[in-house]
């Protein structure tokens, strides 16, 4: 804008400023309505800045409003309840894509060498046994739990994979039969979990807890069943607490006690806190018919997830369900986490296949490495 220049002689006469306005105007250079078009600066020349119009006289103010009667403020709103505490979900199991571990110097492995240059193709089907990862049982025989479990995990870790553990030690264990003998007080089970747990630590493992505990209890008191349940649900806190841990619980097999009635000793057991449940532990029942009675089972106790052990459930059960070392049996589906079925994370060998049922149908007493029960398995396989 153009100002008025005053001097110590007085104001310019108005016709002269006059003049000087229309001139200014005169030489403004109108706004172009065509697109704009990038040019260097440094060439040419700045357009000079558009006159401003004169602010016009200010307009008469208006009368100020009549005041409003005030309106009440508004009730203060009430009060949200504070959200309700949810269970957070169960962590995804260690197995999701996980890597089984092998153990180098298995029964199986150490027969297969040994029948390497005497008995060739026996070697050869026992290679499909010490092929596998299989299962570490863990009980009242390992006089160190803390050592011995230590040790398995730190072997499965230096090898880049994860050790699958059955924790086998429960009062009262196998109602006294064939596996039973440990003579365990409930107090040193509790510290017997708890040097367990220490043994694994903040590594990766998998805990398979109890297998038959819940489905054979109905041979306990009432007091003795529930102590049983109060143990189980203490070892799934203690495994749990470790953080890469995943524990499933032992729930029998299709074939032994109902849906409903597992899924009730399940819960009391603790399972919520648990990973999920393990199937078929040692037996023969088909795959097929665990995968029905497993995801049956999974929807009574929130959707959890379950194992499935194979390790010889490759032709199914005898006609009469025999489960002590019977007579034309096979292994199963190898170890994968790949199942295809939703909530079935893995098939595993937990059951080492060879080694005895007890004192029964010729075989040697119970956990014994039997090299000529585990060739028939592996001759009869379907791979």
């Amino acid at each position: 804008m153009f100002a008025t220049r005053l001097t110590t002689r007085g104001l310019l006469p108005l016709s002269l400023i006059a003049g000087l306005a229309v001139s200014a105007c005169s030489d403004a250079s109108p706004l172009s309505s065509s697109p704009v078009v990038a040019i260097d600066s440094s060439s040419v020349t700045p357009p000079q800045p558009e006159p401003t119009t004169p602010p016009s006289a200010p307009a008469t103010p208006a009368a100020p409003a009549a005041p409003t009667t005030p309106t009440a403020p508004a009730a203060p709103a009430a009060p949200t309840a504070p959200p309700q505490p949810t269970t957070p979900p169960a962590p995804a199991s260690v197995l999701v894509g996980a890597r089984l571990y092998v153990n180098p110097s298995s029964d199986a492995r150490h027969t297969a060498d040994a029948w390497r240059a005497t008995r060739p193709a026996d070697a050869a089907q026992m290679d499909k046994i010490a092929a596998q990862p299989q299962a570490r049982w863990i009980g009242d025989w390992n006089t160190n739990v803390t050592a011995d479990v230590g040790g398995a995990v730190a072997a499965a870790q230096a090898a880049g994979a994860i050790p699958v553990l059955v924790a086998y030690n429960i009062p009262q264990r196998d109602c006294g039969g064939l596996s039973g003998g440990n003579n365990v007080a409930a107090s040193q089970y509790r510290q017997w979990i708890d040097g367990f747990a220490a043994g694994i630590g903040a590594r990766r493992a998998v805990v398979i807890l109890e297998p038959d505990a819940l489905a054979n209890m109905d041979c306990l008191s009432s007091a003795d069943q529930q102590t049983r349940l109060s143990l189980i649900a203490y070892a799934v806190r203690a495994f749990k607490a470790l953080g890469s841990t995943s524990v499933y619980v032992d729930a029998g097999h299709a074939h032994w006690q109902s849906a409903s009635t597992m899924a009730k000793r399940l819960v009391a057991a603790g399972v919520a806190d648990a990973t999920g449940f393990s199937l078929n532990i040692s037996n023969f029942v088909s795959s097929a018919d665990n995968i029905a009675y497993g995801q049956q089972l999974s929807a009574l106790i929130g959707d959890k997830h379950y194992v499935i052990d194979s390790s010889r459930n490759g032709l199914g059960p005898t006609a009469d369900a025999q489960w002590c070392n019977p007579a034309g049996r096979a292994l199963g589906t190898r170890p994968t986490t790949n199942t295809g079925v939703p909530g079935l994370d893995a098939f595993l060998w937990i059951k080492t296949p060879g080694e005895s049922d007890g004192a029964c149908n010729g075989g040697p007493d119970a956990g014994v490495w039997w090299p000529e029960y585990a060739l028939g398995l592996a001759q009869r396989a379907a791979f």
